[in-house]
């Protein structure tokens, strides 16, 4: 609920099963608590968000839990920090980011650098936006991906490049309809407005049906050919090779290492 926009109906279920009301003993992934500071965040409570993301987070590493992929709750914090305390929130960002990189995964990385972006100027934030939308595009996290995407084509309008921002707003968009990130797709909308550009109709397709060029740029993908072997091999550049693997994950649920297993070979 909280991906898809809703604080609403995310409360209610909170409410209905007394999310963090007692600590599971057991592990559990997400944590709740991080879960519940995260609900408040997005609900505007910062002093309470924070002091949930913060015991969350101190609880955690004391067990040693210090993996951002399963508990991002200090790119919460930072989120949270940033309203009023800028400099601890990118200090707090790039600790997360160091974790995720200790970890390596895709996702998270990405994750990482676009929760940074947000302490960041604009030049600066644009940068790492590019950085993180490359690392989400590798792997299948299709809503962050979209987050990515937004933000770097507002960065990017906001340093004065409406065409390059334009491309990122509406592919932002796209990624964040067929995900179900409703609130994104309108902010990305709205982002697009605000830039005087008429948005337009969004690109639907099935999740789980990959189109021709989608699939060859899979099995190439597969079959060890990094994305500028394969923009060669389909006769296109590099950044739509980079496009069309982005898609295959999304659709496909897995990343390069999975596309073999994925795709049958």
């Amino acid at each position: 609920m909280l991906a898809r926009g809703n604080t609403a109906e995310a409360q209610r279920v909170a409410q209905a099963y007394r999310l963090a009301d007692e600590l599971p003993k057991a592990v559990v992934y997400p944590d709740p608590q991080a879960v519940r500071g995260k609900l408040l965040l997005a609900q505007g409570r910062i002093d309470e968000a924070e002091q949930q993301l913060s015991a969350a987070g101190k609880r955690l590493d004391l067990r040693g839990t210090r993996n951002p992929s399963w508990s991002p709750w200090q790119l919460d914090l930072a989120l949270a920090q940033v309203t009023h305390e800028p400099d601890q929130a990118r200090a707090t960002a790039t600790e997360a980011l160091a974790r995720a990189r200790a970890f390596g995964a895709a996702s998270v990385i990405g994750q990482s650098l676009r929760v940074l972006a947000t302490t960041m100027d604009a030049s600066r934030a644009a940068v790492l936006l590019q950085e993180a939308v490359g690392h989400l595009e590798q792997s299948p996290a299709a809503c962050e991906l979209a987050h990515a995407l937004v933000d770097h084509g507002t960065a990017l309008h906001t340093l004065g490049d409406p065409h390059q921002a334009a491309q990122q707003l509406y592919r932002g968009m796209e990624t964040a309809a067929a995900c179900g990130a409703d609130a994104l797709a309108a902010r990305a909308r709205s982002q697009l407005a605000s830039a005087g550009l008429r948005p337009r109709r969004l690109h639907t397709f099935e999740q789980d049906t990959l189109t021709i060029a989608e699939h060859a740029a899979a099995r190439h993908a597969a079959l060890g050919l990094d994305n500028a072997s394969i923009a060669r091999e389909l006769g296109t550049d590099p950044r739509t090779a980079s496009e069309l693997l982005s898609a295959s994950f999304t659709k496909l649920g897995t990343d390069r290492l999975g596309l073999r297993r994925a795709l049958g070979i």
